[in-house]
């Protein structure tokens, strides 16, 4: 099976291609022309809705399994770290990104998927901005241009930092046409651009991007506290979620005292609260609904969508008490979900509930305490698959019920760690003590950081982090930002053999290629992609 479905990268290979920066289509709006909608706000709210709308959006490029919108962006850089791993079943559709082979290069659907699927929402952002216009002089088009910005910002910071090419120790930045691409990003497209503009448009260099984002953050801030009408449903970014991006883009700039300035606004513009204990546990409503007191900003995939119509759709993957779907145990399902790094797992307190997330092994002290929806689907899983994401309402076999699940895009807890890392960098004891403080009150009472010095207190910080945010999509990004290495060969791995990759330093695959056919329509990056990282490692056996 598994032979079968990677040969499916053929069919993809050479499929006909539409530039990125290029595309001239308009967004969906629900068939509202541009000419209707003037300052007609249930226009505007058609095309805003575009943007949420595209982050679920099914078989946006191809037919394949993991072409679900955003939520599978976040399982593809879930696996290219050291802390998620998928069952190797055959069905294993994210083992191609995990084992870093040679069809993450540039010239694979793989990598047409991310590359057209990221560029494709800056589409929809850039509709919903042009149609807010330049000076919304009413408080629904000053809030639908702030939505608009933020959502673009954060789309642009995620390719960004997925795209940019960091120095690691396999690949050299210097590609084939003999171009230093050191720290460029990706090209900039913006609602106003004209086409010739896009058909020669460079990649941004790192400064470039962060002035960028930071100026679309700043007019969506200005916006909000001018008066602009804020978002009534947590798939909309809010105020909050503009000072969070914020404190995301400084850290990718490594600007840590704005993004603890940022970080701490966030939290002070926001009446979240870190999740509880009972929350975050709940087999009915655990990582499953918005509703809850720490999400800032959702993607919520209703009954009616397509890919809840199918069988490809987040909760399908990452729900594994589930006896549908991808990661379920029924008939006909696939049995393949994501468990937790044996590492990781065994680094996490047993008085830390975050624990009881995932299987422990027999014998285990905490073996048969953790929640479960069902105890004979629960005793067929591997040791240490993450049941973190429930079904909806704790169903376990109604599709349109199940796989109706609210997915997290930013919860307040980052904001908390954000602040602990960035003050960490200059003054590890102030850090340190925010670490404690946030994990004695939210997480376990008994909890103490034992580093003193920066590189250590950052080390702990990170990863609690990476406890706290297993399966979200986010720690790829800090273990590229921070040069960290990912290891998956030890004794007592649970790591599939052919994932079983180490590295020094963050690894070259973390540096996303661009596809070539990039070039055939925008002069402007043309000899400067990324090289190519796929099959630069050789699995330890």
């Amino acid at each position: 099976m598994k032979t079968l479905y990677k040969s499916l990268v053929a069919a993809l290979i050479g499929a006909p291609l539409l530039l990125s920066s290029c595309i001239e289509e308009t967004f969906p709006t629900n068939g509202v022309t541009a000419e209707q909608l003037g300052e007609n706000s249930k226009g505007v709210e058609a095309v805003l809705r575009g943007m949420p709308a595209f982050m679920k959006k099914y078989q946006t490029w191809t037919t394949s399994a993991f072409d679900y919108g955003y939520p599978s962006i976040l399982c593809i850089l879930n696996v290219q770290t050291q802390d998620c791993n998928e069952s190797d079943t055959g069905y294993d559709w994210y083992s191609t990104w995990a084992e870093a082979n040679i069809y993450i290069n540039s010239n694979t659907g793989y990598s047409q998927f991310h590359w057209y699927y990221m560029n494709l929402l800056v589409q929809a952002t850039n509709s919903a901005i042009a149609a807010a216009g330049e000076n919304p002089e009413t408080a629904f088009m000053r809030g639908a241009r702030a939505q608009g910005l933020i959502y673009r910002a954060s789309t642009y910071l995620d390719m960004a930092r997925m795209y940019e090419f960091l120095p690691n120790e396999v690949v050299s930045p210097v590609n084939t046409d003999g171009h230093d691409v050191t720290g460029l990003t990706v090209p900039i497209v913006t609602e106003n651009m004209s086409d010739d503009e896009r058909m020669n448009n460079p990649r941004a260099t790192h400064e470039r991007m962060v002035e960028f984002l930071l100026g679309d953050l700043q007019e969506a801030v200005d916006l909000y506290t001018e008066g602009g009408t804020a978002p009534s449903s947590k798939d909309m970014p809010s105020l909050a979620v503009a000072y969070g991006v914020m404190a995301r883009v400084y850290m990718w700039d490594e600007n840590y005292p704005k993004a603890a300035e940022y970080a701490e606004k966030a939290i002070a513009a926001t009446n979240a609260t870190p999740l509880t204990k009972e929350e975050w546990l709940s087999t009915t409503d655990g990582f499953n609904n918005s509703s809850v007191s720490s999400w800032m900003w959702s993607i919520e995939q209703e009954s009616e969508n397509d890919a809840v119509q199918s069988w490809t759709n987040w909760t399908s993957f990452m729900s594994p008490e589930l006896l549908i779907g991808y990661g379920g145990g029924g008939a006909g399902a696939g049995n393949t979900y994501f468990h937790i790094d044996r590492g990781l797992y065994d680094q996490i307190d047993n008085r830390d509930f975050r624990k009881l997330s995932f299987k422990a092994p027999e014998g285990h002290p905490l073996a048969g305490k953790e929640p479960n929806l069902d105890a004979e689907r629960f005793a067929e899983l591997d040791d240490y698959a993450g049941v973190k994401f429930r079904p909806g309402s704790g169903n376990m076999t109604d599709e349109s019920v199940a796989f109706a699940t609210a997915i997290p895009l930013m919860r307040v807890e980052e904001m908390y760690f954000i602040q602990a890392e960035a003050v960490a960098h200059s003054n590890p004891a102030e850090g340190k003590t925010l670490i404690e403080k946030f994990m004695q009150t939210y997480r376990f009472p008994q909890y103490t950081c034992s580093a003193s010095i920066i590189d250590d207190v950052v080390d702990e910080i990170v990863l609690q982090k990476r406890i706290e945010f297993w399966g979200e999509g986010i720690t790829f990004f800090d273990f590229k930002r921070l040069n960290m290495s990912v290891i998956r060969a030890y004794d007592g791995t649970n790591w599939p053999a052919m994932q079983r990759l180490n590295t020094n330093g963050r690894p070259a695959w973390m540096n996303m290629s661009i596809l070539d056919y990039e070039s055939d329509f925008n002069k402007g990056v043309s000899g400067y992609l990324n090289p190519n990282c796929g099959q630069k490692y050789t699995p330890v056996r």
